[in-house]
């Protein structure tokens, strides 16, 4: 097992590269969390390293316009394949699993996973005559072209989203404030009922898993029975036929986040785990698992 955790810099991204994986697992976490992943995600990672596979956690900056970050994200992929592939080569490493998108899988925590759906809607042709349907309610003009198709997207390829959060305004800042943004215009785009409304009219998410926690109050959970405020009870009831892999873990939001003090993990957040003892901790082993299903389709 490869023990050494050590990430390199790619364009905006950060990379372990392993020796001989068998698998690119690209992350994307949540906010304010995302923007440090290789922090806030470091356990989670170095399991998922150790486990066999290449990590490249994909930072991702605060903005309301989320079409504009998927956009970001999806341009930052296209250089990742080639980037991988040369910095594979100078390591003096094997470099073809990195020209096989069948061996990427996407893992996203969080406000990740709203752009993790969002990245797979921008990469799909069948989807295009949707996506060519945007408006100036959903994508200003600066970003039109994040509607063009790109042949780098990450259709086809394997999704893990953990406890997802399709955010609105309302999640960002308070509901006073959110209610005159979004009079405005200024609010989050595309909020959580046009996000959602395209990801049900869509043909995708086939290859999709979904963590969910029992404490979450946030993203929701199983016991949820309003989809208007649970995004899980959405998820398990609109992707539940295409098929949609589900495993509920004990703990709460914020469960991927902590680094590894001996025998516990810690992410400082007293209203979250705080601290727990890795023996008791069940979330990594279940990503491998479900990876591991997703591979199998």
């Amino acid at each position: 097992m490869v023990n050494l955790l050590k990430f390199q810099p790619i364009g905006s991204s950060w990379v372990a590269l392993h020796p001989a994986p068998q698998g690119v697992i690209f992350f994307i976490g949540g906010a304010f969390y995302g923007t440090l992943p290789t922090l806030f995600y470091r356990y989670f990672l170095k399991h998922l390293y150790s486990a066999g596979y290449t990590i490249v956690a994909l930072p991702f900056r605060f903005t309301f316009r989320h079409w504009a970050v998927a956009r970001g994200l999806l341009q930052e992929q296209r250089q990742l394949r080639s980037g991988l592939v040369e910095l594979a080569q100078r390591s003096g490493y094997n470099p073809e699993i990195y020209n096989q998108p069948e061996n990427f899988f996407w893992i996203g925590h969080s406000l990740g996973c709203k752009y993790l759906a969002l990245l797979e809607l921008l990469s799909d042709p069948q989807d295009a005559e949707h996506l060519s349907e945007l408006n100036a309610a959903e994508l200003d003009a600066a970003e039109l072209d994040a509607a063009v198709i790109s042949p780098f997207g990450i259709c086809n390829q394997r999704s893990l989203l953990m406890a997802p959060d399709i955010s609105d305004t309302e999640n960002a800042v308070p509901r006073p404030l959110a209610t005159v943004l979004n009079h405005l215009g200024w609010g989050v785009q595309p909020d959580r009922s046009q996000t959602l409304n395209r990801i049900r009219q869509s043909s995708l998410f086939n290859l999709t898993a979904i963590i969910s926690f029992s404490q979450d109050t946030i993203a929701g959970r199983v016991t949820d029975q309003d989809e208007t405020r649970s995004d899980v009870r959405w998820f398990l009831n609109h992707l539940a036929e295409r098929p949609l892999l589900h495993v509920e873990l004990p703990g709460q939001h914020l469960e991927p986040i902590g680094i590894q003090i001996g025998h516990w993990i810690v992410d400082g957040n007293p209203w979250d785990k705080g601290v727990q003892r890795l023996a008791n901790r069940q979330l990594e082993a279940t990503v491998l698992m479900l990876l591991e299903k997703l591979a199998q389709r």
